[in-house]
C-alpha cells in the first residue's frame, strides 16, 4: 500500500507536502478509499487521520467529507466538502452537499443547492445524482408530484447499463409508486433491474413485492416463487437471461416445458414408471430416488435362470425332495 496507488491528480496535490508526510497521508487516503464500501467506519477513521495531518489540502478535505457523509455525520461532511470546494474549485460533490442538507432536515436548502448555476457544467452522472437529490427533497416536503417532475429528464430514455441509469430509473419508479401509479412503477423497477449490473439498487426486491412473489437465492442463481406459496418448491426460470418482466411463469406450462426438453439417450428405451417429474428432477439437478429393493429384478432372472416367480420355484424343489 503506497501513495502510488492514488490517482495522479491526487498525488500532485499531495506533492505540496513534505515527502514523508505526503507518503503517510497518501497511505491513509488509499485505505479510506478501499474500505469506504465494506467498512465505512474504518474508512472514516483513516480519512480523519489524513485530515488532521493535511487539513489544507483540498483532496484530503474531500476524502474526509465523503467518508463523514457515508457514516451519516452530515454537519462534518458539509464542513469538509465546502472547504474542499473552495480549495479545489471543483463542483462534482454538489450532490453530496445537497443530500447532507437533507440529512440535517433542511430540504429547502438542499433544493437551493441543486439549482446552483455550477450544476450545468457537471458530468452527466453528477447531474443525474443532483436531480435524484432534488426529488428526494421534494418528497421530504410532501411534494410528490413535483418530485416526479424533477426526474423527468431526457436520460429516462437511456438503455445502457450504467449505475447512474439504474439509480435514475429506480428513483423514478419510487416516485411513481408514491403516486399509486403501480403499473408504471413496475415498468421502471424492471428497467432499473435490467441495467443494474453492479447492484447499486434493490430493484429486484421492489419488483418482486409488486409482483407478489419473493426471491429465493440458490447458489448463484435466483428463483422467483409465489409469496403465498413459499413453502412449496418453486419452478426455476427457463434460463438465467430471462427478461425481468417475465418473472412469473405458469406452473403447468413450466412443468410441461421441462419434460419436453429432457434429453433421451438414442436407442435407450424409457423404463416403465418413469414420469415427467423424474425427467424434471434430472434436468434441475435434484437427486433421483432409486427404486425400492422389493422392486429390484430377481437374482435368478439377472443370471439368465427361470422366469418363474420365486415362490413357485421353491415349491417345485420341495416336491422333488419328497418324491
Amino acid at each position: 500500500m503506497t501513495i502510488g496507488q492514488l490517482d495522479g491528480e491526487i498525488r500532485s496535490e499531495l506533492g505540496t507536502l513534505p515527502r514523508t508526510l505526503a507518503e503517510v497521508v497518501g497511505r491513509h487516503m488509499v485505505m479510506a478509499g478501499r474500505l469506504l464500501d465494506e467498512d465505512p467506519e474504518r474508512a472514516y477513521e483513516h480519512a480523519i487521520y489524513a485530515r488532521r495531518k493535511a487539513s489544507r489540502i483540498g483532496v484530503v478535505r474531500e476524502a474526509a467529507g465523503i467518508a463523514a457523509y457515508t457514516v451519516g455525520k452530515w454537519q462534518e461532511a458539509l464542513s469538509d466538502l465546502r472547504a474542499a470546494r473552495r480549495m479545489t474549485g471543483r463542483n462534482n460533490f454538489l450532490p453530496v452537499i445537497a443530500d447532507a442538507e437533507r440529512g440535517l432536515g433542511r430540504p429547502e436548502r438542499a433544493l437551493e443547492i441543486t439549482r446552483d448555476p455550477a450544476a450545468k457544467d457537471l458530468d452527466i452522472e453528477d447531474r443525474i445524482e443532483l436531480r435524484i437529490v432534488a426529488a428526494g427533497a421534494r418528497h421530504d416536503l410532501g411534494e410528490h408530484q413535483a418530485a416526479l417532475v424533477e426526474l423527468q429528464v431526457p436520460e429516462l430514455k437511456e438503455r445502457r447499463a450504467r449505475p447512474w441509469v439504474a439509480r435514475l430509473f429506480y428513483a423514478y419508479a419510487d416516485a411513481l409508486l408514491t403516486l399509486n401509479r403501480n403499473e408504471d412503477a413496475r415498468e421502471y423497477f424492471a428497467r432499473a433491474s435490467a441495467v443494474d449490473r453492479e447492484g447499486v439498487t434493490d430493484a429486484d426486491e421492489r419488483l418482486a413485492m409488486l409482483e407478489g412473489v419473493e426471491i429465493v437465492d440458490i447458489d448463484e442463481d435466483i428463483m422467483w416463487t409465489d409469496a403465498e406459496e413459499s413453502g412449496n418448491e418453486a419452478e426455476p426460470p427457463a434460463s438465467a437471461g430471462a427478461a425481468v418482466s417475465e418473472v412469473r411463469a405458469d406452473a403447468t406450462d413450466a412443468e410441461e416445458a421441462s419434460t419436453a426438453s429432457a434429453p433421451v439417450a438414442e436407442g435407450a428405451p424409457a423404463e416403465e414408471g418413469d414420469t415427467a417429474a423424474d425427467s424434471e428432477a434430472v434436468d434441475t439437478g435434484a437427486v433421483r430416488q432409486e427404486p425400492a429393493d422389493d422392486d429390484a429384478p430377481d437374482a435368478s432372472m439377472a443370471s439368465g435362470g427361470s422366469d418363474a416367480p420365486a415362490g413357485e420355484t421353491e415349491g417345485d424343489e420341495e416336491r422333488s425332495k419328497r418324491s
